[in-house]
């Protein structure tokens, strides 16, 4: 087994994102996007569905660390990005597959993922957040689904995994009403694993990410998959609710919600 990743590779295949190896069999996965909250454009969202194919197969990589540059996480999809996929049904059914894969590749990706939420996390960033294996927030963090709001279904990974989380009935409050959660109310009602100060974020997910490292393989990786099966399980459930956000931005809904966003800003 290799000592370290190799993050040349990742930068050549997945150029929208940022690499780096801070520790040995840990491999860092910067998203970036500049003045935009590091919103997905359609190359990131692309490159966020098919990477955890290839870390799963690197046995240089034993862990993973994904977090925002600078400030957030993640603003979710650009509104470039959405505004494509209402007005062109090839793009419209192109990121629908990616939004499925994002999330089925993430769950069976056999390598343990720590996720440092930091500010904003919305949409498919909020996605990729929680559905690492342990995801710690700061208390500043603004962790919002953003589905309804735009007027579509809360698809890319809710319907999955907030019951499980945070209950039923939190998640229905949540999904629905669209009101914000901080990074401490998150860790209070089970949505995230840890909440620390902003500033400790990526060094708290850093350092859980080189113990999962230092640890054995097979324990991990077959820990995370029976525990994944939970998710699994919900796979028709999320299914059904990708289904559903993607038929609703061929309604109108989604093109005056959309507007209305645009309007006053994120």
């Amino acid at each position: 087994m290799s000592a370290s990743a190799d993050p040349t590779q990742y930068r050549t295949n997945y150029a929208s994102l940022g690499f780096e190896v801070p520790s040995p069999g840990v491999l860092e996965i910067v998203i970036s996007n500049p003045g935009r909250h590091n919103a997905a454009s359609e190359s990131m969202h692309g490159d966020l569905a098919r990477i955890w194919r290839e870390i799963d197969l690197d046995d240089a990589v034993r862990a993973v660390l994904i977090r925002g540059a600078g400030e957030h996480f993640s603003a979710g999809g650009d509104f470039a990005m959405i505004e494509r996929m209402i007005e062109d049904e090839a793009t419209l059914v192109r990121v629908w597959k990616e939004a499925s894969d994002l999330v089925y590749n993430l769950v069976n990706c056999s390598k343990p993922i720590v996720s440092a939420i930091r500010g904003s996390a919305v949409g498919a960033g909020l996605a990729v957040a929680l559905l690492a294996d342990v995801s710690v927030a700061g208390r500043g963090a603004k962790i919002l689904d953003g589905h309804t709001r735009i007027g579509v279904a809360a698809g890319d990974h809710a319907v999955m995994i907030w019951p499980l989380l945070c209950g039923l009935a939190k998640a229905r409050y949540h999904l629905l009403t669209n009101r914000p959660i901080s990074g401490e109310e998150a860790e209070r009602i089970g949505l995230v694993a840890l909440c620390v100060d902003d500033a400790a974020v990526r060094d708290t997910a850093l350092g859980i990410a080189v113990d999962l490292a230092a640890g054995s393989a097979t324990a991990m990786r077959w820990t995370k998959h029976a525990l994944n099966n939970w998710l699994r399980l919900a796979g028709p459930s999320f299914d059904a609710s990708l289904a559903l956000e993607f038929l609703g931005f061929r309604l109108q809904d989604a093109r005056d919600g959309l507007a209305a966003i645009r309007s006053r800003g994120r």
